[in-house]
Order: C-alpha cells, then sequence, then structure tokens
C-alpha cells in the first residue's frame, strides 16, 4: 500500500520538478519572437557596407533567460554565432534585476517580482533569490565565464584598452565579438550609493536610472509619481561620473532626464528608445530630449520593437533613425535594439544587414550608415571608458 502511494507521489514531483525547470524557456520562447527568421538576404552593396562597418547594438536583455549564449539557438534574438554572422563587433548585454508582472508604458506600480522565478527555477546562487545586488553580480559572473569557455568569440570590455585590443583582433578576425555589461535600473543599488563601487567591480559599464517603476534613485516615465532625482541619485550620478560609467536615461521621467542633464559633465546614452516623432507615446523622447542629449555628445539607441517605432519592420526602424539624426545629428544616434527584452522584433542578430539596407532605402549616404549602425557607440565607449 506504501509503494502504491509513494510511486504515484514521487512521478507527480519529478513532473512539478520538470515543469518548474522549464519555465524560463516556455517564457523565453513565448516573449522573445522574431517575425522574420533567416537567412536574410540583402542587396550587394548592402552587404558589401556591412561586411565594411563596426555594428554596435546598445540594449540586449540576454543574459536573464539562462541561455548558453556560446551555441547557436532556437529561440531569443541574441548568442554568439547570430552576433557573428550578423557582423556585429559589439552588444551590450544589459542585466534587469528587477520588474513587476503587470508592466504598463503608463503606470506601473512596483508589485512583484518576475526575475525571482527566474532566479529559482535557473537555479541561481540562493543569495540571489532576495537580493538585487547579487543578481546584478551573478549575470555579470555568467558572462565573464561565456567569454572564457569560448575560446576567443567573445570578450568581454570593461577598459578602454580593452576595447582598444580587441578592435586590432578583430580587424584581422571578424569571428568574434566583444560584450559590455549594462544595468537596466538603480533599484540594484539597494539604496545604497556605495554599491555603484559594486557594480563597477562586477565590470558594469553602464546604468539606467529607472526602469519600468519608481525607485529610490529617480522617477520612471512609466512610474506612480514620475519625479526627477532624489538626493540619493544626484549622489549615485555623481559617483557613476567620478568611476566612468555611464548614464543610460532609457525609462527615465521626464523629471529624471531634466535632472540629469543639468548636471552631467559626461555624454549620457539612451537605450533603448524610440522618438516622438514617429511614434508618439509615453516611451519614447521629445526632440527637445533628443537635442539635449546630442549636447552632451552622447548617443541615442533607437528600438526595433513596435512601441519603439509604430512599426513591425527594418523600414519603421530605419524611419525612426531618420528622425532622430535630422533632430540630434547623425553623430547622436545608434542602435537599441532591446533584443530579447520580452519583444518581437523584425530579425534577430544574425539579421542585422537588413537594417543596414533600410537605412540606404531611407537615403543615407555609406559614411552616415557606419556611423549609426556603430560607428558613433565606439566613439563614445573610446571618449568614456576608464
Amino acid at each position: 500500500m506504501r509503494k502504491i502511494i509513494v510511486i504515484p507521489a514521487l512521478l507527480l514531483l519529478s513532473v512539478l520538478i520538470v515543469s518548474f525547470l522549464a519555465v524560463p524557456a516556455l517564457v523565453d520562447g513565448h516573449l522573445n519572437q522574431t517575425r522574420h527568421l533567416g537567412p536574410y538576404t540583402v542587396s550587394e552593396r548592402a552587404h558589401a557596407l556591412h561586411a565594411r562597418l563596426l555594428a554596435a547594438d546598445l540594449h540586449a536583455d540576454s543574459l536573464v533567460w539562462g541561455r548558453d549564449l556560446l551555441a547557436h539557438g532556437t529561440r531569443g534574438h541574441v548568442d554568439v554565432p547570430r552576433l557573428i554572422e550578423g557582423g556585429v563587433a559589439l552588444q551590450v548585454f544589459d542585466v534587469f534585476t528587477k520588474t513587476p508582472w503587470n508592466v504598463d508604458i503608463d503606470r506601473t506600480e512596483d508589485r512583484g517580482d518576475a526575475v525571482t522565478l527566474f532566479a529559482l527555477t535557473q537555479g541561481w546562487a540562493p543569495k540571489t533569490w532576495t537580493s538585487l545586488k547579487e543578481r546584478a553580480v551573478y549575470q555579470a559572473r555568467r558572462l565573464h565565464r561565456m567569454a572564457a569557455l569560448s575560446g576567443g568569440r567573445l570578450r568581454v570590455v570593461r577598459r578602454g584598452a580593452d576595447l582598444s585590443g580587441y578592435l586590432e583582433r578583430r580587424a584581422h578576425d571578424p569571428g568574434m565579438v566583444a560584450g559590455l555589461l549594462s544595468l537596466e535600473g538603480a533599484h540594484v543599488l539597494e539604496g545604497d550609493a556605495r554599491n555603484v563601487a559594486v557594480m563597477d567591480q562586477a565590470g558594469y559599464r553602464m546604468i539606467g536610472l529607472a526602469h519600468f517603476f519608481d525607485n529610490e534613485v529617480a522617477g520612471s516615465a512609466h512610474g506612480v509619481s514620475k519625479g526627477g532625482l532624489t538626493p540619493l541619485g544626484r549622489e549615485v550620478v555623481g559617483r557613476m561620473e567620478e568611476r566612468k560609467i555611464l548614464v543610460d536615461l532609457a525609462h527615465a521621467s521626464e523629471k529624471t532626464i531634466d535632472d540629469v542633464l543639468a548636471m552631467a559633465k559626461r555624454p549620457v546614452v539612451v537605450s533603448p528608445t524610440g522618438v516622438k516623432g514617429t511614434c508618439d507615446n509615453n516611451r519614447n523622447l521629445s526632440d527637445e530630449q533628443l537635442r539635449r542629449i546630442a549636447g552632451t555628445g552622447g548617443v541615442v539607441g533607437i528600438g526595433f520593437w513596435p512601441t519603439a517605432v509604430c512599426g513591425d519592420d527594418a523600414r519603421a526602424i530605419a524611419r525612426a533613425i531618420r528622425h532622430a539624426v535630422d533632430v540630434a545629428g547623425v553623430d547622436h544616434v545608434g542602435l537599441g535594439s532591446d533584443f530579447d527584452g520580452a519583444v518581437t522584433t523584425p530579425f534577430d542578430a544574425a539579421g542585422l544587414p537588413v537594417l543596414t539596407e533600410a537605412l540606404l532605402g531611407e537615403g543615407f549616404a555609406e559614411d552616415e550608415v557606419a556611423r549609426i549602425m556603430g560607428g558613433n557607440v565606439m566613439r563614445v565607449l573610446q571618449q568614456t571608458l576608464p
């Protein structure tokens, strides 16, 4: 009788464990979709140009889903083989450490946390289950481990010398990609400005001040109060600039953007984002904000998903980039795909030449395309990395 009870119980437990562990893959496959899968074909002109330029993308959320980024994946948008296939020279790997279950671009309350589920189901270190700071450190270590196992295909950039050395090697061997770490939301600091140093030591070179909800540092464009920098936030920005960590104003409220631009002494970036000029919603930047961000010497990274560009193809992305260039100047616009950010994109990382073709179709000269596709991001990093 005891065996009759125990065996079904063990089977049920096994099914529950397998189902629990499958959650990240199921969610990843459902949320991170590609409208048109490769192989991708472009004109000879676009192909030749794309092979010459240094493509750089300011935003991909690929680390959180637990994939082996060294293997060619069957879900999501980014892994090292697809980055190399798409000619991506540098990919910013962004880490979000907390996100409410129900997010809305107009109003999101700080309730619930989906990342806790990812931490549990993927077997993250127990200290990550309750600490946002430890989640960031853990994800940084994952990227460094993958780089160590990549055979030179993935190199993590932390300093200017890293970037210069990598670019010299890549000039002779394009079969490699550089990764740079970024954080989405300063709630990762857990209310302590001293934790900027912890993020610096972990290898993070960009920090977004807010994500989908207001935090102790800054107001979010999607939050409840939508306030500006708090006193702690001003201290955080100062410490970031001292340590040469770029401030990312993606998701920041209007007041936060104003406060940061009033005190910034270094270039700032915004990624991922769209522009109100082609897609007017609370997620995107106004023309005045574009001009002021360009005034710092920074770069705005245009996203690839419908909320950012009000379209579902490369032409919509190119139109948004055209507007941003017309307002901010061609030296201050780049790419901020939001690959693997719970969005549907027209193509994955392997399909980036499709955007080169769309930019040519939008009337950009080849040298302008090269700056937009990555040259501007490389310039800012060369100017700002320690």
